[in-house]
């Protein structure tokens, strides 16, 4: 039996969907090509059809992770979502344990500052992403910038802290900041 024409592509979209989930919740290291290919059902076999190393993997899920978190941190807000909204629904308690999102930005700083010049290409890829996100204009950059570092930041400190009493200040902190 032939496979669908679509067979390769969704094959390949699955792989880069367990791929960004392992990685931005446990980082580079911690999960190998079998981890990846037996958390999407499929062998390790099928990984070479796809993707020449674990480092171009890595590249390409940090971009999917990005996509995936936006568009899940975006999915319960109002179409037109102030820049308050946005910047609270990123600092959550439910975005902080990665539970159906996990923005790369935030889960893999230190991961990324260790890894080769493809690796950070994509990284830098997605921060551009954000601050567009944040801010088209280009003239507001600076405070773009800002909310940025706020955000993600805050979410990298948050997520290593075990206090919830002050992750709930820094958060706040970090909300206060940004809509300023």
């Amino acid at each position: 039996m032939a496979w669908s024409p679509t067979h390769k592509e969704q094959t390949r979209e699955k792989i880069l969907q367990s791929a960004a989930r392992l990685f931005t919740q446990q980082g580079f290291d911690n999960v190998g090509i079998n981890d990846v290919m037996a958390h999407a059902g499929l062998t390790r076999g099928a990984f070479y059809a796809h993707f020449h190393s674990k480092s171009e993997l890595y590249a390409e899920a940090i971009v999917t992770a990005a996509l995936t978190a936006q568009s899940t941190l975006l999915a319960a807000l109002p179409e037109r979502a102030t820049r308050s909204q946005v910047v609270n629904a990123y600092l959550s308690d439910t975005h902080r344990r990665g539970d159906s999102a996990s923005c790369p930005l935030a889960f893999l700083t230190t991961d990324i500052s260790q890894r080769d010049p493809v690796i950070r290409a994509a990284y830098t890829k997605v921060f551009r992403g954000f601050l567009n996100q944040l801010e088209p204009n280009s003239e507001a950059r600076e405070k773009a910038l800002r909310t940025a570092v706020l955000m993600i930041g805050g979410m990298a400190i948050a997520r290593a802290l075990d206090d919830d009493g002050l992750v709930s200040e820094l958060f706040s902190a970090c909300q206060a900041g940004a809509s300023r």
